[in-house]
């Protein structure tokens, strides 16, 4: 993606800048997880290289294991809790960053629905939009379904 993005916390302490460079489509992950996490019914994630993430302000940070194994350090704004990114032990040098804190997040629907054997009963998805029980595993198959082409 060429053109840069900016986003940030609800309350404005922190902000960033997301540079051009490798990102993957968004998607919409349904685990009890992330339901848990962002009280809602799904959240909304965009992988993206870490190194493209220019933050300020400070972060609060916080970490939890996977089921898988992997460790989870989220970061997000200390004052007004927004959740900005997370980034897991098993993808060095990439963030999850969440749309919902881009300034533009309305061009950035999901590419794909994610752990949709986990979504709310009342939540209607599109047809058109792929969904998954679960994740892709390997790398190669996040790349397949969520690359840039």
């Amino acid at each position: 993606m060429s053109e840069i993005e900016q986003g940030g916390c609800a309350c404005g302490a922190v902000r960033y800048t997301l540079k051009p460079g490798y990102r993957l489509k968004p998607y919409a992950c349904h685990c009890s997880d992330c339901q848990k996490r962002t009280g809602t019914a799904f959240s909304h994630h965009m992988l993206v290289m870490r190194a493209d993430l220019e933050l300020t302000g400070e972060l609060d940070r916080g970490r939890m294991t996977q089921p898988s194994g992997a460790i989870s350090t989220i970061s997000g704004c200390p004052q007004c809790k927004s959740r900005i990114m997370a980034e897991n032990s098993t993808r060095a040098g990439t963030a999850s960053l969440r749309v919902g804190t881009l300034d533009r997040a309305g061009r950035f629907p999901p590419a794909a629905h994610l752990w949709v054997k986990s979504k709310q009963p009342w939540l209607v998805l599109p047809d058109e939009v792929p969904q998954l029980d679960e994740q892709p595993r390997a790398q190669e198959d996040w790349i397949e379904l969520l690359g840039i082409k």
